[in-house]
This record gives C-alpha cells, sequence and structure tokens, in this order.
C-alpha cells in the first residue's frame, strides 16, 4: 500500500519511522528549508501545483491514502490535500500535534494582530518566532526584535532593529531562559506551534514573567479526521 505523508516535521518523521519498511510511505516536503532533516524511506521534494496537480499526482502515483503530518500552521498544504483526497476518494487524515495552554497569553489571529499588540503595549525588545515569513508584519514597528528563523526572510522587509538568528530547534529550558536575560527582553511573540521542540522559549518567558503574544493556528478544513499523535497516526494506516 503507497501512502502519501506529507511532511516535514518531526511527527511526519517518526511516523515514517514507524511505518517503514511493512508500508511504502512517500514522504513528501515542501522545499522551502535547506538541507532538510530527512525521513526514512522516499522522498520527494516541492509542490505539487495546487488542488488539481495533487489530484492528478495521487492517481498517477496510484496513492491508497494521505496523511498531513505538516506543522500547524501549513494552511494551504493541508487545505489543498482536504480536497485532493475527496476528489480521489482517498483515506484522509491529519495528525494535528495538541495546541500548547495558552495560560496567560495574549492570544491573537495573526502576525499583523501581534504587531499591533506590540505597538499598543508598548514593548521594546521583542523575541520574534514567528519564522521567516512573519517577520514582514513587524517592519514598521518601533521596537528591537532578536528574530529567530531557520532560514533567511525571503525578500521581506525586517524592522530597522533587529538581529537576526538562524537556528532549528530542539531548544531547551535553561538555553532559551539565558537568551531571553541576556537580551533583556520584554516580550515574547510566538506561534501556537504545539509540540516539545520549541515550548521552552514559552515556559522560560512564563517564570521569568515576560508577556506571551501567540499567534492562533488556523482551523483545519471542515469534516477532516484527525489524530493527535504517531502512535495513533500510525495505527490509522495499518487499519485500512
Amino acid at each position: 500500500m503507497r501512502v502519501l505523508l506529507l511532511g516535514g516535521t518531526a511527527e511526519a518523521r517518526a511516523l515514517a519511522a514507524e511505518l517503514h519498511p511493512e508500508t511504502a510511505v512517500i514522504s513528501s516536503l515542501a522545499g522551502r528549508v535547506p538541507d532538510p532533516a530527512l525521513p526514512v524511506g522516499e522522498v520527494r521534494i516541492g509542490g505539487f501545483g495546487g488542488v488539481d496537480g495533487l489530484t492528478r499526482w495521487l492517481r498517477d502515483e496510484a496513492v491508497a491514502a494521505v496523511v498531513d503530518a505538516t506543522h500547524p500552521f501549513a494552511a494551504r498544504i493541508t487545505a489543498n490535500a482536504a480536497v485532493a483526497s475527496a476528489r480521489a476518494r482517498l483515506p484522509h487524515v491529519v495528525l494535528a500535534r495538541p495546541a500548547w495552554p495558552v495560560g496567560e497569553a495574549i492570544v491573537v489571529d495573526s502576525d499583523l494582530d501581534a504587531a499591533d499588540v506590540v505597538v499598543e503595549r508598548g514593548f521594546a525588545r521583542v523575541f520574534l518566532t514567528t519564522g521567516r515569513s512573519g517577520s514582514a508584519a513587524f517592519a514598521n514597528v518601533d521596537a528591537w526584535f532578536l528574530i529567530r528563523a531557520v532560514t533567511p526572510p525571503d525578500d521581506v522587509d525586517l524592522p530597522p532593529g533587529h538581529e537576526l538568528v538562524l537556528s532549528r530547534g530542539p531548544y531547551h529550558y535553561a538555553d532559551e531562559r539565558k537568551l531571553l536575560v541576556d537580551y533583556d527582553i520584554d516580550a515574547l511573540v510566538t506561534k501556537n506551534s504545539g509540540g516539545d521542540m520549541t515550548r521552552a522559549k514559552v515556559d522560560a518567558a512564563d517564570d521569568l514573567g515576560i508577556p506571551v503574544i501567540m499567534v492562533d493556528r488556523p482551523r483545519l478544513p471542515a469534516g477532516v479526521s484527525t489524530v493527535s499523535n504517531v502512535i495513533d497516526a500510525a495505527a490509522w494506516v495499518r487499519a485500512l
């Protein structure tokens, strides 16, 4: 049985390893990150050409099921996969890692809303961790930003006052706490990505009394089936 696994996350790599070699898993990566961590088994890199392209690809490759284990904020591919799977009449499930508890965080709907909060609250030194595409919303904000991303923003205006740090998780509590203190950070802006790889910054900020501005994750397409962990996703595939 051939299964398309939309990946690029730690959960996707773990699921590919869990199913290998009993299931022919084709892991698909968007190709936006240079030198990505690759899963075991067959890997394809790049887009499909929207819903129509993905639908054709699923049929041409005789795929039997689709597992979407992309990042919680990869809304476009998640929406396309739901529609294409329905058109191809294939079983489809989303591996949706649980969101972080928001606690005392200021929850907003978008990067632009987060930028508005920074301005309204008068934060001066902000740790910005919304990824390379999220930095543009803060280009005209009069504050200093420590911007952390896996790859540099492409053709995006950055705030005049900033330092760019390129790194990839997992991150650890002691290091995150030291970073917040050393840079005299007075606000953290993050997406509610969930998972353990990047949670430490939120815990450290909470313990230091630093306000957290958290961008809420986009809603999943209506009617999709979901599982919350790798074991349940593997069980879903095996049950087919």
